[in-house]
């Protein structure tokens, strides 16, 4: 029973039931309840709404007042309870508390059901792992796992901390981090997360990030950063509850003087409570936000949407965010005819086999994934830092790298094959000479490709009417390929984290809220200064994600034109919520004073527009914004 009574949502459940019963016995005049032994006294049934429902109001109004002097709705609603008690209109009373209780509970629910999609990650936190020691494998809680751990993760279990896997192949669904709809191989030296799923074989792995390092904690504390009571519009509408509360007591005081009806009076309060109010702006915060998650975005601050209304330019960083952030094979071309452009990436490949240099692995990779096995073992194997790999197969010696390995190793580089080089370089890639027994043989060039959504992320945003600019620490001929394969026209390169800020100065001072898009360390200066930042949740670093508004949980960029149309939708849900309210307070208050509402219909012209605010600002999250669809009409 005790338990019961702890879970506020089934006591407020109850208190609601009650309270309800108690009305209608009240309102249909059902039987009072009497004790004559200290005379006769008669209770109204409503009573128990007013404790129940009326009591909690009265309190918080009270110690708000009077801790900290904080004039808001509850006053005003512990007035005219207070004020229709004292008059005898105990149905008004309880009537106010009941719905105002309502209104309270749905505004939770809103809150909860847009939290709940992206929480849900709370309840995937493994709870042990199974911890392999000197005598053997046994399970532990998930929170006593330490870096350097050798765990076991078996076929259906969820993986409980960030590592590597060591020793075993299988399949992992990575959907609740990736969103990835299918499960991604993994194998030996492969990275794994916490939270996600084991669905194939047993492995063992090494803990590289434990505890609150983990992804799956990383995120849950990002959930539980989401707050909408951080809006400033929720800031300025607690203000204007204020000014309304003072408002509110002259004009039931006046109606008082000039009318002589107490009766009227207790109704302007009623009716002038600024609960719909109130409920307009955080509601709609909470629904944007819920409705961001179920597209992998997490809106870490509430008056985020409110920033990201006025922005008028988006800046992107490049590399992991426009970009994905891991170089791949895009060019092979071979200047010896007898060497075909196949037999060029397959000795290659070879000669890079033992290499550590992350553009070596890339191309072992590519070679890997295109000819579905591996490349043919050197027979011996030396690396020159900073210059390249030279390796022996088949009695040839093989040298690949850049052209400082080549003049050291005393290898010409052919005109047209360096022309062609110089071609592949302004395009942003970065070229791998191979050599063969001292003959330049051609190049593998290697780059960072563009995301295949981002030119159209681009065009829609552009669609919307608001610009785009690339900011990246890049050379000018990376920068300029990967902007014009977007289709973003402005584009700054060589920029260190001060010029970044420097470049988002100046577009603020002319006018106008730039939001920033990164993943990197060098991008959290930005994302602090920018009217809103935006990191890539999943590849972004801690730092970055730490600065940021809003999170991209799934690196999707291709959601940011329904956040840009989600943003602008949320502040008009809010202002039509605000301009009706205030247009049935005014008019409640007219009818009110004239006698035409008494308190219980007052209370419930009142409460129904409470109610209508926080339905209106439910809509908000189901709605999508239509592809094709300009800012303007989304908003």
């Amino acid at each position: 029973m005790m338990a019961f009574f702890k879970d506020s949502n089934r006591r407020t459940i109850l208190f609601l039931c009650i309270s309800a019963a108690a009305l209608g016995v009240s309102f249909f005049g059902g039987p009072r309840f009497s004790w004559r032994r200290a005379g006769p006294i008669t209770l109204d049934p409503a009573w128990a709404a007013i404790l129940l429902c009326g009591a909690p109001i009265i309190k918080n109004a009270a110690a708000g007042l009077i801790s900290q002097f904080d004039i808001k709705a509850d006053l005003l609603v512990s007035l005219a309870l207070i004020a229709s008690i004292v008059i005898g209109e105990l149905f008004a009373a309880g009537e106010v508390a009941f719905i105002m209780t309502i209104g309270a509970y749905l505004e939770e629910r809103t809150v909860a059901k847009a939290r709940a999609g992206i929480e849900k990650l709370v309840a995937l936190t493994p709870a042990v792992a199974r911890v392999i020691r000197s005598e053997g494998a046994r399970l532990i809680p998930a929170d006593e796992v330490v870096r350097g751990d050798i765990l076991r993760v078996l076929a259906g279990e969820t993986v409980p901390v960030d590592g590597v896997i060591l020793k075993g192949q299988t399949a992992i669904d990575q959907s609740v981090m990736t969103g990835e709809s299918l499960p991604v191989d993994k194998a030996e030296g492969d990275e794994v997360f916490s939270g996600t799923i084991n669905q194939a074989g047993t492995f063992d792995m090494k803990a590289v990030k434990v505890g609150e390092d983990s992804s799956l904690q990383r995120m849950v504390r990002l959930v539980q950063s989401a707050d909408a009571g951080k809006a400033k519009i929720v800031k300025t509408a607690d203000k204007w509850a204020t000014w309304i509360v003072v408002i509110a007591l002259a004009a039931a005081a006046g109606t008082w003087f000039w009318t002589g009806q107490p009766i009227r009076s207790v109704t302007v309060l009623v009716v002038f409570c600024p609960c719909a109010l109130v409920l307009a702006t955080p509601t709609a915060i909470m629904a944007g936000i819920g409705n961001a998650t179920k597209y992998g975005i997490l809106v870490r601050q509430g008056d985020a949407l409110e920033r990201l209304a006025t922005v008028q330019r988006i800046a992107f960083d490049k590399t992991g965010t426009l970009t994905c952030g891991k170089p791949t094979v895009v060019k092979i071309e071979s200047c010896l005819p007898e060497i075909s452009k196949d037999d060029l990436l397959s000795l290659a490949a070879t000669a890079e086999l033992r290499s550590e240099h992350p553009l070596g692995k890339a191309l072992v990779n590519f070679y890997k994934n295109k000819e579905q096995g591996s490349p043919a073992e050197p027979e011996a194997f030396a690396l020159f830092a900073g210059r390249g790999v030279q390796a022996e197969h088949k009695g040839d010696l093989l040298n690949a790298g850049n052209e400082a390995l080549f003049l050291e190793r005393g290898i010409s580089l052919p005109p047209p094959l360096k022309e062609a080089a110089a071609r592949a370089k302004q395009e942003g890639c970065t070229i791998i000479y191979l050599g063969i027994n001292q003959r330049a043989a051609g190049f593998i060039a290697l780059s960072d490709t563009l995301r295949p959504d981002a030119a159209g992320v681009v065009r829609a945003i552009h669609g919307g009417g608001t610009k785009t600019l690339l900011l990246t620490g890049d050379s000018p001929e990376a920068a300029r390929h990967i902007a014009g394969a977007a289709g973003i026209d402005e584009v700054l390169s060589n920029c260190l984290p001060e010029d970044k800020i420097t470049a988002l100065k100046k577009y603020q001072a002319a006018g106008g809220g730039v939001c920033m898009v990164g993943d990197g360390v060098n991008d959290a200066p930005a994302l602090k200064w920018a009217t809103v930042g935006m990191a890539m949740g999943g590849i972004g670093s801690d730092i970055a994600i730490d600065a940021a508004d809003i999170v991209l949980v799934r690196d999707d960029i291709k959601e940011i034109p329904h956040l840009l149309g989600l943003s602008r939708r949320t502040m008009r849900t809010i202002n039509i919520n605000l301009g009706l309210s205030m247009i049935l307070n005014f008019a409640a208050i007219a009818l009110a004073i004239t006698g035409l509402l008494n308190p219980v219909t007052g209370a419930l012209v009142h409460n129904i527009g409470s109610v209508a605010v926080i339905i209106h600002s439910s809509l908000l999250l189901n709605w999508r914004k239509p592809e094709g669809m300009s800012h303007s009409k989304a908003a």
